[in-house]
């Protein structure tokens, strides 16, 4: 198998210089030369070119300062530079930026220089297989993500049935009929349910791209509780929200936030607890919404504070999937929100959340 054709343009004022590179390279490379850093470019715009070696002192343009100016329009091609003389602010400058990948001292020895091409094209070949994997990855890890999604939904519809049937025992009275396999099967079908649901949500908040409306924060947490407090009805809410500013943010993710944070202050609580309690301080203003959501449940050892908030991460003192925290500083992180949590065992835990205003941009 023959070697792949490396492409070469070679940048420099002196036509010498030009000649005596081609000469000396022809046979190993395919070679391109401009007279100038404009020529260069024309020949960049025209020739996929893998390798580039300009000279640091030319009129115009100096090396460093072509490679700094096409940067972004042509970021593939490796550097080489070529210089006559020490000059190492520039040097160190170029390098620093990574304008380029390595410089040769003029007059050039053959040999090093056509190390410094190969090893040049050794680098090229790796960025542009590394953004190839990365783009199969992309591709595979989405493709894997819509069938995740694709499952769970297809998997809602059973479920959503047999939740049914449950409720249609209770109804008739029939839910200790046989012992405690009626709650058995409840209890499988509400953590099934669980899991989906966080499946979809995760799914949804890295796919659904942002989009700001209006919200009444008063609307979207009364709608919340009313959902999420049908799993205990010994918690008492204590909620306050101040809300005289309009309001623009993406509700989808703010109801993600929202409704899981809420979820475990009521799921958290502890089971001994005579006085289950969480509140919900919502104060909005012209920039953000701050939300505080405070409870007096289990708490959270000090040593895992900051590793809640990473995907499946479980502790002795906490059940679920592991998925609620992470989402929620998924989707903050998909709105520029920030949130912070104090906690212990006796005063339970404080999330506090911070979301800027849309309308203020």
């Amino acid at each position: 198998m023959s070697a792949p054709t490396v492409r070469v343009l070679y940048i420099d004022d002196e036509e010498n210089n030009l000649n005596s590179f081609k000469a000396s390279f022809r046979r190993q490379y395919e070679i391109y030369t401009a007279i100038s850093a404009f020529e260069g470019l024309k020949i960049l715009q025209s020739v996929s070119i893998q390798v580039i070696i300009a000279d640091q002192k030319m009129p115009g343009l100096t090396g460093v300062e072509f490679f700094k100016s096409i940067t972004e329009t042509f970021p593939d091609p490796i550097r080489i530079l070529l210089t006559g003389y020490t000059d190492v602010e520039s040097l160190a400058d170029a390098i620093n930026h990574g304008d380029i990948y390595r410089y040769i001292t003029k007059p050039w020895n053959d040999l090093e220089l056509h190390n410094s091409i190969k090893n040049a094209y050794d680098a090229y070949k790796a960025k542009i297989d590394l953004r190839n994997k990365v783009s199969e990855l992309e591709k595979t890890n989405d493709e894997l993500n819509r069938f995740i999604y694709s499952i769970s939904h297809e998997l809602r519809a059973p479920l959503v049935s047999v939740i049914g049937v449950l409720n249609l025992v209770k109804m008739e009275d029939l839910y200790h009929s046989s012992g405690e396999y009626w709650s058995m099967i409840e209890n499988c079908s509400n953590k099934l349910d669980y899991y989906i649901q966080k499946t979809l949500q995760y799914y949804k908040n890295n796919k659904t791209v942002s989009e700001n409306t209006d919200i009444d924060f008063n609307t979207l947490t009364y709608d919340l509780l009313e959902v999420y407090s049908l799993a205990d009805r010994e918690t008492v809410f204590k909620i306050k929200i101040d809300q005289q500013h309009r309001f623009s943010g993406d509700a989808f993710r703010i109801e993600v936030i929202l409704g899981n944070l809420i979820s475990n202050a009521i799921k958290y609580q502890k089971e001994e607890e005579t006085h289950k309690k969480v509140s919900i301080d919502i104060q909005v203003t012209q920039l953000e919404a701050e939300i505080i959501i405070n409870d007096n449940g289990i708490g959270i050892l000090n040593e895992h504070l900051e590793r809640i908030f990473t995907q499946f991460f479980k502790s002795s003192t906490l059940s679920g999937s592991g998925l609620g925290l992470f989402i929620v500083k998924e989707a903050l992180n998909k709105i520029n929100g920030k949130i912070t949590v104090s906690s212990d065992e006796i005063n339970g835990t404080t999330f506090k959340i911070n979301i800027p205003n849309a309308q203020s941009n």
